[in-house]
């Protein structure tokens, strides 16, 4: 009889379990997902209650293969992917290629991957869990309906090869929505006035004017600023009130995923992704030296802020050890969860308080170390006493005006003693300010009035961090899905991503624009953050997936099919600009081509006037007009006109001045000798080699310097060197973005890369 079987999800599990189970358990990973919606076809039967096709994904196959041997003939399977809805899809595509008669499958939940934890999770195993697999199952359609039909519009209407997406368009929205209020917002000017004063004791501390008869000041101008100076200048500054007090402020609860991804974003300057990577790693286990890899910190996708209590009272031991009696709580702490999703998970935590970040220096990385010791940091913070604060605050009566100054100290450090965030840092670095003792009716010396000018600010573009946080506050997609978010909106060239913030690129506002105007609804925040709701409530009995999908896809469908007539068409008619061609006065639109978008008259073809163009500050259009045609000392060979220098869509290039009535053009490069490779020409017959030319377009390839007699050509780079393989003469350069710069053989039948 075969053993048991357990499945997980990643292969680098596999060492971790097998060092506590030992030989129990055979023990094999599915490396993800094994099935999936087809991808070349939306792979849902709408007509049949949404139906979904699922196949198994390519290259799969082996795993499928290597499962189904494991398990051999034995009888109990216990699937445990990570848990969470994708882990539970995970668990039911295994469970339907290993299901066979008699054979029995529980569902186990490893939230960590410790020895006390993997054997209790194996003996609470239970049934695989229905409404979590509709939820997620629910999500997978309702993207696939979304981003499978509204992306083919974008290809007829913009350009080939454009998406849309359920979540990720309402990102690209957000992002636009604060552009526009960024171009559109306009500065006022205002003035401070600032007090330097001082009593018979230092130090001297300042105070800012605030009121003018019990009511809020608000200086617009110089002109305003000096006439309140000189008001002051004839008024004694006397200190009305002095208010201190100790506040008590608690420490933060442990993380969950989306405020883990912001911390180490500000603190670490890591990106979303990054983060997700990086904690992926000290989930599934590090050697630290114990005999074997160890889980260091728990699952890393939740919305949970719940501990198990043993968790705690293991950090209040530590506590008391490490910081003292006077750090450690009487019980531990717990926090109040605001969402019911997933609650199943604990919040991120360290598996062991006890394993310090001093302790596993030698044996993690610089980035593991960072991201393991804010974790440890804020876990511990959370079961600490409070900070307590010194808060003074002194009003200061000049005549009919207020000034106010603050001014904070610690008077018991507490939690902060280990971790602050960054917003905490900020905080308890403003209100830094040495305050003298005062009393009320003291009068002080003025040193100084300082008036100062400024201008209210545009709201921010958002950073990843700040971008994170408002999808959270939002109910926009979900933790575990914000790294993908935000690395797609950047890989489809919707964003650019400058100095740490986003701004959409041109590309961006008119995929954006378009999808707005015809899916009012369905790119709307509110309405997103609702199927996020309803989503949430099929995974825990509170609605149903077919209906939620039903009700979906009626008003999606009459949008679809009203904006497949009415959506702009970019690539025909283009945007309407409030610009006038400089030709024929007719309104210039914008337009997308192959090589990115541009003006062009709303003439064509009557007028062919066509420009690059940029935005200002505001948004405005602005038309990049080229420079003057430079005449060259090159002769036209047709009409023995001198040849100018012009610019095209694809570079430089040189065109006859006696235009249009001789029409000859030629390449920048085709004076100059062709550079050689020093490869000879494949062509049998052919004493020729292989040299670098230019297209007429600009473009780079290589072609035989026997040309008009001999047609052989490559848009590759050819290497002289022999293919170790098959002993092919030369090889080729490739490059691509996944695998960077490689040498490979052109023989189809050899097929040697490297």
């Amino acid at each position: 009889m075969t053993k048991p079987l357990l499945v997980v999800e990643s292969p680098t599990k596999i060492k971790t379990i097998k060092k506590y189970l030992g030989s129990q358990y055979n023990v094999v990973a599915t490396v993800g997902h094994i099935k999936d919606l087809p991808a070349k076809e939306i792979g849902i039967n709408i007509e049949k209650n949404f139906e979904p096709k699922y196949i198994v994904i390519p290259g799969k196959q082996k795993v499928i293969n290597s499962l189904k041997k494991a398990a051999g003939d034995a009888t109990d399977i216990y699937l445990a992917p990570d848990p969470d809805r994708e882990g539970e899809a995970i668990a039911w595509h295994t469970a339907e290629v290993l299901k066979k008669k008699g054979r029995k499958f529980y569902r186990v939940l490893i939230h960590e991957l410790t020895k006390k934890a993997i054997n209790e999770a194996i003996a609470a195993s239970e049934d695989l869990h229905k409404k979590k697999y509709e939820a997620q199952q629910a999500r997978r359609i309702l993207d696939r309906l979304v981003g499978y039909q509204t992306s083919p519009l974008l290809w007829r209407k913009v350009k080939n090869g454009l998406s849309a997406g359920r979540v990720q368009s309402v990102a690209v929205r957000i992002i636009c929505e604060r552009e526009r209020a960024i171009q559109a917002f306009e500065s006022e000017e205002y003035w401070s006035i600032t007090a330097f004063l001082e009593t018979t004791l230092p130090p001297q501390f300042k105070a800012k004017l605030v009121k003018k008869n019990e009511k809020k000041i608000k200086i617009p101008d110089e002109k305003a600023s000096l006439a309140i100076l000189n008001e002051l200048s004839e008024n004694k500054f006397i200190v009305k009130k002095v208010q201190k007090k100790i506040t008590k402020k608690n420490p933060l609860p442990p993380f969950i995923t989306s405020k883990l991804q912001q911390e180490a974003i500000r603190k670490l300057k890591f990106s979303a992704k990054k983060t997700m990577v990086v904690a992926q790693q000290l989930y599934e286990g590090i050697d630290i030296g114990t005999g074997g890899t160890e889980g260091l910190i728990t699952y890393m996708r939740t919305d949970s802020t719940r501990i198990a209590k043993e968790a705690a009272e293991e950090a209040l031991v530590l506590i008391r050890e490490k910081f003292g009696e006077k750090f450690a709580l009487d019980k531990p702490r717990f926090f109040k969860n605001l969402k019911k999703a997933q609650d199943a998970h604990e919040a991120i935590r360290p598996t062991s308080v006890f394993n310090t970040p001093e302790k596993l220096t030698p044996y993690l990385s610089n980035d593991q170390m960072s991201l393991y010791r804010l974790i440890w940091q804020r876990f511990i913070a959370s079961q600490m006493q409070q900070a307590l604060i010194n808060k003074n605050t002194i009003s200061i009566k000049a005549g009919l005006y207020l000034f106010t100054a603050g001014g904070s100290s610690v008077k018991f450090t507490g939690f902060m003693a280990v971790y602050m965030s960054v917003d905490e840092e900020i905080e308890s670095e403003k209100e830094k300010i040495n305050l003298p003792e005062l009393s009320e009716g003291v009068e002080l010396k003025v040193n100084n009035l300082e008036p100062k000018q400024h201008f209210t600010m545009p709201p921010p573009r958002f950073s990843e961090a700040s971008l994170v946080k408002e999808l959270e506050e939002n109910g926009i997609g979900r933790p575990s899905t914000y790294a993908s978010i935000l690395s797609t909106i950047k890989e489809k060239g919707y964003v650019d991503f400058l100095k740490g913030y986003f701004k959409p690129s041109e590309l961006g506002f008119i995929v954006n624009d378009l999808l707005v105007k015809s899916f009012p609804d369905i790119f709307e925040v509110d309405f997103t953050a609702k199927m996020e709701e309803d989503l949430d409530r099929i995974e825990t009995s509170g609605t149903d997936s077919l209906d939620i999908l039903t009700r979906f896809y009626g008003p999606f469908k009459k949008e679809l099919d009203a904006a497949a007539e009415s959506m702009l068409s970019i690539r025909g008619v283009g945007i309407p600009t409030d610009l006038s061609c400089p030709v024929c006065k007719k309104q210039l639109n914008i337009k997308v081509g192959k090589n990115g978008h541009y003006i062009a008259c709303s003439g064509y073809p009557k007028c062919r006037y066509t420009r690059n163009y940029t935005r200002d500050e505001k948004g405005k259009v602005h038309p990049i007009e080229l420079p003057e045609d430079e005449i060259s000392d090159i002769v036209c060979e047709k009409c023995k006109k001198p040849m100018v220098l012009k610019q095209g869509k694809y570079g430089k290039f040189l065109a006859c001045s006696g235009y249009p009535v001789c029409k000859n053009t030629k390449s920048i490069n085709s004076n100059q000798p062709d550079k050689t490779t020093g490869v000879k020409c494949p062509e049998k017959g052919c004493t020729g080699e292989i040299v670098e030319r230019r297209s007429k377009r600009g473009k780079i390839f290589y072609g035989c310097n026997r040309y008009p007699d001999c047609t052989f050509a490559l848009w590759d780079k050819p290497v002289a060197e022999n293919c170790p393989n098959c002993g092919a003469e030369f090889l080729v350069e490739k490059s691509t973005k996944k695998q960077g710069t490689f040498l490979m053989c052109l023989n189809k039948e050899c097929g040697y890369k490297n």
